[in-house]
């Protein structure tokens, strides 16, 4: 059995050594749109403690002026858009720093929805696929075959809800035969589309392309140190005072351990304590807790 601590005194286990909280979103901040009881009220208290806070979501669906628009919504007004980073900017920000063109000689094919091309779009990055091809059918008849564009310098796989054979086709030429590198936003295998029940996550998509390609994808999304690579030269922060804050174990929680991070597992989403503390479970976070209103709850409950 995984001998992982329940959070019971978040002051002295947790808080007083912690400066920044990286929280993932879907499972730990909402469920599908709906915000888990208490979050509002948990996020103001960190901030009155003085804590950052940042929000990485592994969900391209979106782009961070998209995720931002979502946190309003919920009302979390107080969520800037600056501490919102999603594995869509993830993607672009590895082609940025890869120094892929935007002078149009070169193109990314979008398997994925409106976030990955509203970040490629900020940073003058030409794409195209996405949404434009959710409709498009492949010609099989006899001597049928898709024409690719010749300058698709890289193929980027998000999560898709009208992934189709199509798309598939598209990014495989471009991949097999045109020498594209393979990019994928993130691995999950499931995902939080609704709070009902969990849904096939991207982890499909990129195994659909991985499986026609033989390639390996680069992964940009958690538990790639992209992110905090990123957030680390921005902003200066010391990892041994940073806590991730996630509910799976092999994304955020091996974000986490991987990148030197402290990491807290919340069952609020699609891990179990069942399964964080099955003997078949290699993936240990420093804590685990119900969900991050346990940061607080010992202070409610003297009140």
């Amino acid at each position: 059995m995984a001998n992982v601590p329940k959070l019971s005194d978040p002051q002295s286990e947790l808080l007083d050594k912690v400066d920044v909280f990286i929280f993932d979103c879907d499972g730990v901040i909402w469920r599908g749109d709906s915000l888990i009881d208490g979050i509002a009220e948990t996020l103001e208290r960190l901030r009155k403690a003085g804590k950052k806070m940042f929000f990485v979501t592994n969900n391209s669906t979106k782009s961070r002026a998209g995720y931002k628009k979502k946190f309003d919504g919920l009302g979390l007004t107080d969520v800037p858009a600056e501490e919102i980073f999603s594995s869509s900017f993830a993607a672009a920000a590895y082609l940025e720093q890869s120094n892929f063109p935007t002078d149009g000689s070169k193109k990314v094919y979008v398997i994925g929805e409106v976030g990955i091309g509203e970040e490629l779009d900020l940073i003058g990055i030409p794409h195209l696929g996405g949404p434009a091809d959710n409709d498009k059918v492949a010609n099989m008849g006899s001597g049928g075959r898709l024409e690719v564009d010749p300058d698709v310098g890289a193929v980027i796989v998000g999560f898709d809800r009208d992934v189709n054979y199509y798309k598939i086709q598209y990014a495989q030429l471009c991949i097999n035969e045109g020498d594209a590198e393979f990019i994928a936003t993130n691995l999950d295998a499931v995902t939080h589309l609704t709070d009902a029940q969990e849904w096939a996550g991207n982890g499909s998509m990129v195994g659909a392309i991985r499986g026609c390609t033989g390639q390996e994808p680069t992964v940009v999304g958690k538990p790639s140190p992209l992110m905090i690579e990123y957030l680390e030269s921005k902003y200066g922060m010391d990892r041994s005072r940073i806590c991730m804050v996630g509910d799976r174990l092999d994304t955020d929680v091996l974000f986490g351990t991987d990148n030197g991070l402290k990491s807290l597992l919340v069952l609020s989403g699609v891990t179990s304590e069942e399964k964080l503390l099955s003997p078949d479970n290699s993936i240990t976070p420093d804590f685990y807790a119900d969900d991050i209103n346990a940061f607080f709850a010992s202070e409610t409950a003297t009140v």
